[in-house]
C-alpha cells in the first residue's frame, strides 16, 4: 500500500483560501476543506486547532493577495491604477473583498490604524513617491482616496452599481486631484 501524501499547513491554508474564494469566508470549515484536499478533516485540524485560527490564516494570504493586485500598477497615474486596482478587486473577487473588508477579520478596527498598519507599507510608499510628498501628506490623501474607493467597492460588490470603469476613473481622477489641491493649498 502506498505511503499517504502529507497534507501540510500551506496546503490546508491554500484550500481554505480556494473556499473562501469560490463560496466566501464563511464557508470554511473541516469539511469544506478536507473535500478540497480530498482528504479527512483530521489533517486540517491537526495544523489547526480551531477554524477561527484557519480564517484568521487565510485572512492572512488574502491580505497579500489584494496588496500584490493593488500593487499591478499599469498607468503612469500610480494612485488611479491603485483606485481602480482596489474597485476592481471588488469586482473580480467579491467573496475575498467580502472576508478582507466586511467580515470583521481585519487586525485593525479603524482606517487611522490600517493606514499605519505595516501590511500597507508598500501601497502608502509608491504613493509618497508618485506625490513627492511627505509620509504623514501621503497618509491624509490615502484616507481621502480609500474613503472613495471602499464606498465604490463596496457599493460594487453589494450590487448596488454596476462597474463603470471610465465613470470610476473620472470621479477618482476628480477626487485624487481635489485631494492633492487641497494638501498644497494647507502647506501654504
Amino acid at each position: 500500500m502506498p505511503p499517504k501524501a502529507k497534507i501540510t499547513k500551506d496546503m490546508v491554508i491554500d484550500a481554505a483560501f480556494e473556499v473562501a474564494r469560490e463560496a466566501g469566508g464563511e464557508s470554511i470549515n473541516a469539511r469544506t476543506v478536507a473535500k478540497k484536499l480530498n482528504c479527512s478533516t483530521q489533517p486540517v485540524m491537526y495544523h489547526f486547532a480551531t477554524i477561527e485560527e484557519l480564517k484568521k490564516a487565510v485572512y492572512k494570504k488574502a491580505d497579500g493577495y489584494h496588496t500584490e493586485y493593488l500593487m499591478n500598477i499599469t498607468q503612469d497615474n500610480v494612485l488611479l491604477s491603485i483606485g481602480l486596482n482596489y474597485i476592481r478587486f471588488a469586482v473580480e473577487e467579491p467573496r475575498l473583498f467580502r472576508l478582507l473588508f466586511q467580515s470583521g477579520f481585519a487586525a485593525e478596527n479603524s482606517l487611522l490604524e490600517m493606514v499605519n498598519a505595516e501590511e500597507l507599507t508598500p501601497v502608502i510608499s509608491a504613493m509618497r513617491e508618485a506625490m513627492n510628498l511627505n509620509m504623514e501628506q501621503t497618509k491624509e490623501i490615502f484616507i481621502t482616496l480609500a474613503l472613495f474607493v471602499h464606498g465604490y467597492a463596496s457599493i460594487i460588490v453589494n450590487h448596488s452599481l454596476e462597474y463603470d470603469e471610465d465613470l470610476i476613473s473620472t470621479h477618482l481622477e476628480r477626487v485624487y486631484t481635489g485631494s492633492i489641491l487641497a494638501m498644497q493649498e494647507e502647506m501654504k
